[in-house]
Order: C-alpha cells, then sequence, then structure tokens
C-alpha cells in the first residue's frame, strides 16, 4: 500500500510539472526537451485513466493484474512509469 501511495504522489507532482510545461509553451518558453518531458508524462496520465475504467468493473482486483499481465505478454506498458519503477528507487527517495 505504501508503494502505490509513493507511486501515486510521484504521478501528481509529475502531472503538476507537464501542466507548468504546457503552460509555459503558450507562451512559447518551452524548450524542446521540455516538451518531450511533458508529452511523456500526458502518456502516463492517459494509462491511468485507462486503468481508471478497469478500477470502476466488478472483480478489479483481478482484472486489473490479468490486464497487465497480458500487456506485457504482447510488449505493451500498460503501468504507468511511477508505477513501474523498481524498489531500488523508491527507497532512494525515502533516504532523501
Amino acid at each position: 500500500m505504501l508503494r502505490v501511495k509513493i507511486a501515486l504522489a510521484q504521478e501528481h507532482d509529475e502531472t503538476k510539472e507537464m501542466l507548468s510545461i504546457y503552460r509555459k509553451y503558450t507562451r512559447r518558453q518551452a524548450s524542446e526537451a521540455e516538451m518531450k518531458i511533458a508529452n511523456k508524462q500526458f502518456i502516463d496520465v492517459l494509462k491511468g485513466l485507462g486503468l481508471g475504467v478497469f478500477a470502476i468493473l466488478p472483480f478489479a482486483p483481478i482484472t486489473i493484474p490479468i490486464v497487465v499481465k497480458v500487456g506485457k505478454m504482447v510488449g505493451v506498458d500498460i503501468l504507468p512509469s511511477s508505477f513501474n519503477k523498481t524498489n531500488k528507487s523508491n527507497t532512494k527517495d525515502k533516504n532523501q
């Protein structure tokens, strides 16, 4: 449960950063590298929304792991990037 909380907090921070980059882009102040970061986070937001659909379905604790496993089998990354990090990066964040 703690891992999910940390991942959601990271997604929240990354989404705030994405929105600030898009705000800068509307004023023509964002660099190409910043736009790549923002677009990558936007894809993560869409992935999270896709998993949200499965979360409201009946038997969600069964369907979500199955969908993630099938996605890995066919080479599709279903989870947002903050959920794919190893425990090493999570322990680094805790120590800082």
